[in-house]
């Protein structure tokens, strides 16, 4: 019976919660209609007002265009520059990638949402952190370009939201961004197992109290 017991607990303990997956968007927009143009583009990642869990955010693949180098750094702001991987963390109250850029037919970059904010919300921050992608006709970053955010001048927004969720808002009709909702991931193949040999015992000992 001690036997039975202690599979049964290893059993029970596959079932832990799994982390839930990062998140992960694709990006791209049309800018052939000012192609040519010697403007500029800025990225941030910033927390909100109140208590922020930890959160990370990298931006890469980035492709299109000609970037002017030297960029400007803000905040929790490493790797890069573009177009290597760009890792924003949001343990500052701003963090800023800005840089000139002169467009051609398109741009394009991937996103992803990691950290505890996003694969173990705590149940307990009262703020999430939001994510906005801008572009500009000018290289001074004053001329907000292909949106309808009269307000921010944002082409895009992605708020990751308490429960570990994201929530995507865009302001570009050129621009299209889709990627995965945050699920949990599948169950691997030792909590199958787990749950197999559970069943396999519970079977085993109810037949032999039925005798």
């Amino acid at each position: 019976m001690r036997y039975v017991l202690c599979v049964c607990a290893m059993a029970l303990s596959s079932f832990a919660p799994a982390a839930r997956a990062d998140l992960i968007y694709h990006v791209n927009v049309d800018t052939s209609s000012i192609a040519g143009t010697a403007g500029s583009l800025d990225f941030q990642f910033n927390p909100g007002s109140q208590v922020t869990q930890a959160a990370s955010l990298d931006i890469l693949s980035f492709a299109g265009g000609l970037l002017a180098g030297g960029p400007s750094l803000t905040g929790d702001v490493t790797s890069g520059p573009l177009p290597a991987t760009l890792t924003f963390d949001n343990g500052t109250a701003y963090n800023d990638y800005f840089e000139g850029f002169t467009f051609a037919a398109s741009l394009s970059f991937d996103i992803r949402l990691y950290g505890p904010a996003v694969n173990a919300p705590d149940a307990t921050s009262t703020s999430g952190s939001t994510f906005a992608f801008s572009m500009f006709s000018d290289d001074a970053g004053t001329l907000p370009t292909l949106t309808t955010d009269a307000t921010n001048g944002f082409a895009a927004t992605v708020d990751l939201n308490l429960d570990g969720t994201a929530t995507v808002s865009k302001f570009s009709p050129q621009l299209e961004i889709g990627g995965s909702a945050n699920a949990v991931p599948e169950p691997g193949s030792l909590m199958l197992l787990g749950a197999g040999a559970l069943g396999m015992l519970l079977r085993f000992t109810f037949a032999r109290k039925s005798r």
